[in-house]
């Protein structure tokens, strides 16, 4: 059965939830919704669909948020949020803000895609876009917009920095945790294990999913596992869930690299972080809508060439000169010279 009940949290509770997001995890207990008015706002609404990792997943879902937020702020707009407990939310939430009248409905992450195909074909007159799922995904429909990351790049130089990080260290094998096996998830594997094959020829490569964006319990166990069979750095490449792969390398005293947010600040354990600008592509596409722009029946990606995806800081006890080797493989990416990385695992 749908769930359709929804409950208000005050701007200034979900404030605190958002400012609290370094240090706990996601706990949702239901589906729920905050709105938030800019003092003197337009009528022009936006409404933000979450997928089930929530606003407290300290990457993807939250970074969608910060992109609304900046929107909010610099557009003077009137923003709502929805937040899924289980994907059997995702048709009610949506279904809810084009009711409601929203200009705009975003839905954030691969696992929206057939719900949002259901309702904008449901509600033709409301525009929407979708993170991670492109517009021919969606049936061609003119009223959706996707929002595209080369996710491969930023794997490769995330798996750059491993293949110099293992060699540095002595280790022979790197590996990586992804959650569902989706098309944005193996993209960055992809990149990743081409990055560390570009950077130490001989290193072995391990991988495994946890089918959760959840769970800390599966990514921590499935790292784990990689960490006894050799694996000196580990790649979380599955939200939340992924953050219990982080706390095994921090464990076993291996290096681990986050994904999509800068996760540096988990501690020094964190080698670094392979980034994917989402808030820069929900904010770009409020904008755009907002002025008349909008830019249905098409994608819009983001790639090094237009800072859409990166890398980002090092560890201070990353080795000795790992910054400047990857930010020059970095460059030689967004000139063209790295070309035809891998988007696929076998």
């Amino acid at each position: 059965m749908l769930r359709v009940a929804q409950k208000l949290i005050a701007p200034a509770v979900l404030v605190a939830a958002v400012a609290l997001v370094a240090g706990c995890g996601s706990s949702k207990s239901s589906s729920s919704a905050t709105t938030t008015t800019t003092p003197g706002a337009s009528t022009f609404k936006v409404g933000l669909s979450t997928d089930t990792g929530g606003l407290n997943d300290r990457s993807f879902n939250h970074l969608a948020y910060v992109g609304l937020q900046r929107a909010q702020r610099d557009l003077g707009i009137h923003t709502k949020v929805v937040q899924a407990t289980s994907p059997s939310d995702y048709i009610p939430n949506l279904s809810s803000l084009a009711r409601q009248g929203y200009n705009l409905v975003i839905g954030v992450g691969f696992t929206e895609i057939d719900a949002l195909k259901a309702v904008a074909k449901q509600f033709p007159k409301t525009r929407f876009a979708i993170v991670d799922v492109s517009n021919a995904d969606e049936g061609g429909l003119k009223n959706v917009q996707g929002l595209l990351f080369k996710e491969q790049e930023a794997g490769y130089l995330a798996g750059y920095a491993a293949g110099i990080a293992a060699k540095a260290r002595g280790g022979t094998t790197v590996s990586s945790v992804g959650g569902q096996k989706q098309p944005p998830v193996d993209r960055y594997i992809a990149g990743y294990q081409a990055g560390a094959k570009a950077a130490f020829p001989g290193v072995k490569l391990l991988n495994g999913y946890s089918q959760d964006f959840d769970n800390q319990a599966k990514c921590k166990e499935l790292a784990l596992n990689q960490i006894a069979k050799g694996s000196v750095v580990v790649f979380q490449v599955a939200g939340g869930c992924g953050l219990g792969a982080l706390d095994a390398a921090k464990e076993k005293g291996v290096w681990g690299i986050g994904v999509d947010a800068d996760q540096g600040y988990l501690g020094t354990h964190v080698l670094t972080s392979a980034l994917k600008r989402v808030d820069t592509a929900v904010y770009d596409s409020i904008k755009d809508a907002h002025e008349g722009r909008f830019k249905g029946g098409t994608d819009t990606v983001y790639g090094l060439s237009v800072d859409g995806v990166g890398i980002g800081a090092f560890s201070p006890k990353a080795p000795a000169g790992i910054s400047a080797k990857v930010h020059a493989v970095r460059q030689q990416i967004a000139e063209g010279k790295i070309k035809n990385i891998p988007t696929t695992v076998p």
